[in-house]
């Protein structure tokens, strides 16, 4: 059995404190230590920022022991009652906004729930004032807008959450049957005004076949979350997962961490999703021809291995007229995604104006 199995349970801190001084720490993206703005200490972080040689989890082989001997901590996290969200929060704060739907959270008591333990994760190296930047960038460029959106959006700040991800490796062995269409060529005759003329009219000649195909797939990235759209979370990507660092809790001090609403399983039936379109792919290059059909096909997933990270993403969520709209800033590349409100009024116009400009074209052009 793997040694990702022998680990102990234990508990992630809600605080990182100075070493000298004891005074709460926060990790600023790109550094290699917690600097101290009391003492001035430098408290280096245990884990640095450096790519490590990733370590996967056995699939079968996990479900078949039921968790029960997988590494886990121990969490306190607080739930949205709006969207339903579970993350930790900044030390002592007994009151904030949920970072996913903006919905103001007053913070009784938090739920201690032990999770698989991440075992990477990716800091953050774009830091807030760059993600304020990017975000008010974003509002500039936006078509159509309300005109209070700007003012909607700033009430609220920008977050840094680290959000809960799977990735999984397999080898697929897929046996499929389908038609192979060729194209082919006659010659037609046809009557136009009296006169006989011929054209040429492609057809497709269609072949039953069937065949066997293999594909290989690394690090298939699934998101084990409900709190963001995966039409979102998806366009973030590309992450550079090979630069990733061994999990380290001061990493996340100051920021708020996601725990997973979606388990081990659940995320690898989402991974067949992202990976059929590829293996149908792969089926249609072995079929050939010039058109493909496949009528039945069966997938086998072989040497199943999986890893639990975290990766970096500046979010912010606000209510405009009732309705969340939420913008996200991938946390190491800037590359920026988000949901947005049209006003109808400005559209309505805008063609408004675009039609009595072409009838006015119209109209000059028939004059002359």
């Amino acid at each position: 059995m793997s040694n990702d199995f022998e680990e102990k349970t234990h508990e992630v801190e809600s605080k990182v404190k100075c070493k000298d001084c004891g005074a709460l720490l926060k990790y600023h993206p790109g550094q290699m230590s917690l600097n101290c703005e009391y003492c001035g200490c430098h408290n280096e972080i245990t884990e640095q920022i450096k790519p490590v040689q990733t370590a996967e989890i056995d699939f079968n082989e996990f479900l078949a022991n039921a968790s029960a001997s997988a590494p886990t901590m121990a969490i306190t996290v607080v739930k949205c009652g709006s969207c339903g969200a579970s993350a930790t929060l900044k030390p002592n704060v007994t009151a904030d906004s949920c970072a996913f739907c903006g919905t103001a959270l007053v913070v009784k008591s938090g739920t201690t729930s032990n999770i698989i333990a991440p075992k990477y994760l990716l800091p953050f190296s774009i830091e807030m004032k760059k993600g304020v930047e990017l975000f008010k960038g974003w509002l500039k460029g936006l078509w159509f807008a309300p005109n209070d959106l700007k003012h909607a959006a700033q009430n609220d700040k920008l977050k840094g959450v680290y959000l809960p991800y799977w990735t999984y490796d397999t080898n697929t062995f897929s046996s499929y049957s389908g038609m192979r269409g060729d194209y082919y060529y006659v010659t037609e005759t046809y009557t136009v005004n009296g006169k006989t003329q011929t054209r040429s009219v492609r057809k497709t000649r269609w072949t039953p076949t069937a065949g066997n195909v293999h594909d290989q797939f690394d690090d298939i990235l699934i998101l084990a979350s409900n709190s963001l759209p995966d039409k979102y979370a998806n366009e973030l990507e590309p992450w550079d997962l090979h630069n990733l660092a061994g999990f380290d809790e001061q990493f996340l001090s100051g920021f708020i961490a996601e725990q997973y609403q979606i388990d081990v399983k659940g995320g690898f039936e989402k991974a067949k999703v992202r990976m059929d379109p590829v293996i149908r792919q792969t089926c249609r290059r072995d079929i050939g021809g010039d058109e493909q059909q496949i009528l039945s096909l069966d997938v086998r997933y072989n040497d199943i291995t999986f890893k639990h990270i975290l990766l970096p993403i500046w979010l912010s969520a606000f209510k405009y007229k009732n309705k969340v709209y939420r913008f996200m800033i991938n946390g190491r590349t800037g590359e920026v995604q988000g949901e947005r409100p049209y006003s109808f009024w400005k559209i309505f116009f805008t063609v408004l104006v675009g039609v009595a400009v072409i009838a006015g074209l119209v109209y000059f052009v028939n004059e002359n």
